[in-house]
Protein backbone atom coordinates (compact mmCIF):
# COMPACT_ATOMS: atom_id res chain seq x y z
CA UNK A 1 0.00 0.00 0.00
CA UNK A 2 1.38 3.40 -1.02
CA UNK A 3 1.73 5.80 1.90
CA UNK A 4 3.90 8.39 0.14
CA UNK A 5 3.34 9.46 -3.47
CA UNK A 6 5.59 11.94 -5.26
CA UNK A 7 4.09 12.92 -8.58
CA UNK A 8 6.18 14.72 -11.20
CA UNK A 9 7.75 17.07 -8.67
CA UNK A 10 10.03 19.92 -9.68
CA UNK A 11 11.87 22.45 -7.55
CA UNK A 12 13.26 25.43 -9.43
CA UNK A 13 15.47 28.13 -7.93
CA UNK A 14 16.11 31.40 -9.76
CA UNK A 15 19.78 32.26 -9.31
CA UNK A 16 20.81 35.55 -10.96
CA UNK A 17 18.17 35.08 -13.67
CA UNK A 18 19.31 31.50 -14.26
CA UNK A 19 16.81 28.76 -13.45
CA UNK A 20 18.28 25.88 -11.46
CA UNK A 21 16.34 22.61 -11.39
CA UNK A 22 17.22 21.25 -7.95
CA UNK A 23 14.59 18.52 -8.47
CA UNK A 24 13.47 17.80 -12.01
CA UNK A 25 10.36 15.74 -12.72
CA UNK A 26 10.66 13.17 -9.91
CA UNK A 27 7.93 10.56 -9.37
CA UNK A 28 8.29 8.00 -6.56
CA UNK A 29 6.11 5.88 -4.29
CA UNK A 30 6.92 4.54 -0.82
CA UNK A 31 5.15 1.85 1.17
CA UNK A 32 4.81 1.77 4.95
CA UNK A 33 7.82 0.21 6.66
CA UNK A 34 10.41 0.96 3.97
CA UNK A 35 14.06 1.52 4.94
CA UNK A 36 15.24 3.55 1.98
CA UNK A 37 18.28 5.65 1.09
CA UNK A 38 18.35 8.52 -1.39
CA UNK A 39 21.91 8.86 -2.64
CA UNK A 40 23.78 11.07 -5.06
CA UNK A 41 26.59 13.62 -5.28
CA UNK A 42 26.42 17.03 -3.59
CA UNK A 43 23.98 19.25 -5.43
CA UNK A 44 22.07 16.29 -6.87
CA UNK A 45 18.80 17.32 -5.20
CA UNK A 46 18.50 14.63 -2.54
CA UNK A 47 18.26 17.00 0.44
CA UNK A 48 15.82 19.25 -1.42
CA UNK A 49 13.66 16.21 -2.13
CA UNK A 50 13.75 15.16 1.52
CA UNK A 51 12.87 18.69 2.65
CA UNK A 52 9.85 18.71 0.35
CA UNK A 53 8.75 15.33 1.71
CA UNK A 54 8.85 16.82 5.20
CA UNK A 55 6.96 19.96 4.24
CA UNK A 56 10.02 22.10 4.99
CA UNK A 57 10.06 23.28 1.37
CA UNK A 58 7.39 23.45 -1.33
CA UNK A 59 7.70 22.06 -4.86
CA UNK A 60 7.50 24.52 -7.72
CA UNK A 61 5.24 22.08 -9.55
CA UNK A 62 3.96 18.59 -8.86
CA UNK A 63 2.26 16.89 -5.93
CA UNK A 64 3.38 15.17 -2.73
CA UNK A 65 0.81 13.01 -0.94
CA UNK A 66 1.59 11.54 2.49
CA UNK A 67 -0.96 9.43 4.32
CA UNK A 68 -3.63 10.59 1.91
CA UNK A 69 -2.93 14.30 2.43
CA UNK A 70 -1.50 16.56 -0.25
CA UNK A 71 1.08 18.22 1.95
CA UNK A 72 2.08 20.96 -0.48
CA UNK A 73 -1.47 22.28 -0.11
CA UNK A 74 -1.24 22.46 3.70
CA UNK A 75 -0.42 25.89 5.10
CA UNK A 76 0.45 27.42 8.45
CA UNK A 77 -0.90 25.63 11.52
CA UNK A 78 -2.33 22.75 9.46
CA UNK A 79 1.12 21.92 8.06
CA UNK A 80 2.75 22.28 11.50
CA UNK A 81 0.13 19.98 13.02
CA UNK A 82 0.57 17.40 10.25
CA UNK A 83 4.36 17.33 10.71
CA UNK A 84 4.00 17.19 14.49
CA UNK A 85 1.84 14.05 14.40
CA UNK A 86 3.22 12.21 11.38
CA UNK A 87 6.88 13.00 10.65
CA UNK A 88 10.06 12.71 12.70
CA UNK A 89 13.17 14.56 11.57
CA UNK A 90 16.84 13.69 12.13
CA UNK A 91 19.30 16.34 10.95
CA UNK A 92 23.05 16.18 10.33
CA UNK A 93 23.56 19.04 12.81
CA UNK A 94 21.49 17.32 15.58
CA UNK A 95 19.47 20.52 16.26
CA UNK A 96 19.20 19.82 19.99
CA UNK A 97 18.25 22.67 22.33
CA UNK A 98 21.49 23.44 24.26
CA UNK A 99 19.89 24.50 27.55
CA UNK A 100 17.73 21.38 27.81
CA UNK A 101 18.80 17.94 29.05
CA UNK A 102 18.58 14.86 26.86
CA UNK A 103 15.28 14.00 28.55
CA UNK A 104 13.89 17.50 28.07
CA UNK A 105 14.94 17.57 24.40
CA UNK A 106 13.07 14.33 23.73
CA UNK A 107 10.02 15.41 25.75
CA UNK A 108 9.73 18.71 23.92
CA UNK A 109 7.84 17.31 20.90
CA UNK A 110 5.37 15.43 23.11
CA UNK A 111 4.84 18.55 25.20
CA UNK A 112 3.84 20.37 21.99
CA UNK A 113 1.41 17.53 21.29
CA UNK A 114 -0.24 17.99 24.67
CA UNK A 115 0.90 14.62 26.06
CA UNK A 116 0.66 14.42 29.86
CA UNK A 117 3.84 14.74 31.92
CA UNK A 118 3.56 11.18 33.23
CA UNK A 119 3.13 9.66 29.77
CA UNK A 120 5.82 11.70 28.06
CA UNK A 121 8.30 11.07 30.88
CA UNK A 122 7.71 7.31 30.63
CA UNK A 123 8.10 7.27 26.84
CA UNK A 124 11.18 9.48 26.96
CA UNK A 125 12.98 7.20 29.40
CA UNK A 126 12.02 4.15 27.28
CA UNK A 127 13.36 5.80 24.12
CA UNK A 128 16.62 6.98 25.69
CA UNK A 129 17.18 3.49 27.10
CA UNK A 130 16.45 2.05 23.64
CA UNK A 131 19.21 4.21 22.13
CA UNK A 132 21.63 3.34 24.92
CA UNK A 133 21.45 6.60 26.86
CA UNK A 134 19.43 5.58 29.90
CA UNK A 135 22.21 6.81 32.18
CA UNK A 136 22.59 10.18 30.43
CA UNK A 137 19.01 11.47 30.59
CA UNK A 138 20.01 14.51 32.67
CA UNK A 139 23.00 15.47 30.49
CA UNK A 140 22.87 18.57 28.33
CA UNK A 141 24.11 18.34 24.70
CA UNK A 142 27.49 19.97 25.51
CA UNK A 143 28.28 17.03 27.80
CA UNK A 144 27.44 14.41 25.17
CA UNK A 145 29.60 13.14 22.30
CA UNK A 146 28.48 13.63 18.70
CA UNK A 147 27.23 10.05 18.53
CA UNK A 148 25.29 10.46 21.77
CA UNK A 149 23.74 13.72 20.57
CA UNK A 150 22.62 12.06 17.37
CA UNK A 151 21.04 9.22 19.35
CA UNK A 152 19.14 11.82 21.40
CA UNK A 153 18.00 13.32 18.08
CA UNK A 154 16.75 9.89 16.95
CA UNK A 155 14.88 9.41 20.24
CA UNK A 156 13.34 12.87 19.80
CA UNK A 157 12.30 12.02 16.23
CA UNK A 158 10.53 8.90 17.49
CA UNK A 159 8.92 10.53 20.53
CA UNK A 160 5.86 11.70 18.61
CA UNK A 161 5.22 8.13 17.37
CA UNK A 162 5.64 9.21 13.73
CA UNK A 163 4.68 7.10 10.75
CA UNK A 164 7.74 8.41 8.88
CA UNK A 165 11.28 9.41 9.86
CA UNK A 166 13.25 11.60 7.45
CA UNK A 167 16.98 11.59 8.14
CA UNK A 168 19.27 14.03 6.32
CA UNK A 169 22.89 12.78 6.43
CA UNK A 170 22.39 11.48 10.00
CA UNK A 171 25.80 9.76 10.16
CA UNK A 172 27.91 12.47 8.51
CA UNK A 173 29.56 13.61 11.77
CA UNK A 174 29.84 10.20 13.44
CA UNK A 175 32.67 7.71 13.79
CA UNK A 176 32.30 4.13 12.56
CA UNK A 177 31.18 2.65 15.88
CA UNK A 178 28.58 5.37 16.50
CA UNK A 179 27.31 4.98 12.96
CA UNK A 180 26.87 1.21 13.31
CA UNK A 181 25.12 1.61 16.67
CA UNK A 182 22.77 4.27 15.32
CA UNK A 183 21.89 2.30 12.19
CA UNK A 184 21.25 -0.85 14.23
CA UNK A 185 18.87 1.12 16.47
CA UNK A 186 16.97 2.61 13.53
CA UNK A 187 16.79 -0.71 11.69
CA UNK A 188 15.43 -2.41 14.84
CA UNK A 189 12.74 0.27 15.25
CA UNK A 190 11.91 0.04 11.56
CA UNK A 191 11.33 -3.71 11.75
CA UNK A 192 9.61 -3.81 15.15
CA UNK A 193 7.39 -0.72 14.85
CA UNK A 194 7.03 -0.59 11.03
CA UNK A 195 8.22 3.02 10.92
CA UNK A 196 9.20 4.19 7.45
CA UNK A 197 12.77 5.54 7.33
CA UNK A 198 13.99 7.61 4.38
CA UNK A 199 17.61 8.76 4.42
CA UNK A 200 19.48 11.33 2.37
CA UNK A 201 23.07 10.16 2.50
CA UNK A 202 26.57 9.86 1.07
CA UNK A 203 27.47 7.15 3.57
CA UNK A 204 28.16 3.69 2.13
CA UNK A 205 27.32 2.17 5.53
CA UNK A 206 23.78 3.57 5.34
CA UNK A 207 23.45 2.37 1.75
CA UNK A 208 24.52 -1.12 2.79
CA UNK A 209 21.79 -1.27 5.47
CA UNK A 210 19.07 0.21 3.26
CA UNK A 211 16.63 -2.18 1.61
CA UNK A 212 15.96 0.29 -1.18
CA UNK A 213 18.46 2.64 -2.81
CA UNK A 214 17.30 5.57 -4.95
CA UNK A 215 20.05 7.36 -6.86
CA UNK A 216 19.57 10.96 -8.00
CA UNK A 217 21.72 13.09 -10.26
CA UNK A 218 21.03 16.60 -11.51
CA UNK A 219 17.65 16.49 -9.82
CA UNK A 220 16.49 13.32 -11.56
CA UNK A 221 16.08 9.73 -10.40
CA UNK A 222 18.51 7.63 -12.41
CA UNK A 223 18.00 4.34 -10.59
CA UNK A 224 15.68 2.81 -8.00
CA UNK A 225 16.81 -0.56 -6.65
CA UNK A 226 15.04 -2.73 -4.08
CA UNK A 227 17.28 -5.31 -2.48
CA UNK A 228 16.25 -8.90 -1.92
Amino acid sequence: MKVIEIKNVEKIYNDSEVKVHAVNGVSLDFEQGEFAAIVGPSGSGKTTLLNMLGGLDNPTTGTIIIGGKEINELKGSKLIDFRLHNIGFVFQSYNLIPVLTAKENVEFIMQMQGVSYKERSKRTIELLEAVGLGERIDSRPARLSGGQQQRVAVARALASKPKFVLADEPTANLDSKSTENLLDIMEKLNREENITFIFSTHDARVVKKARRVITVEDGKVISDVRKE
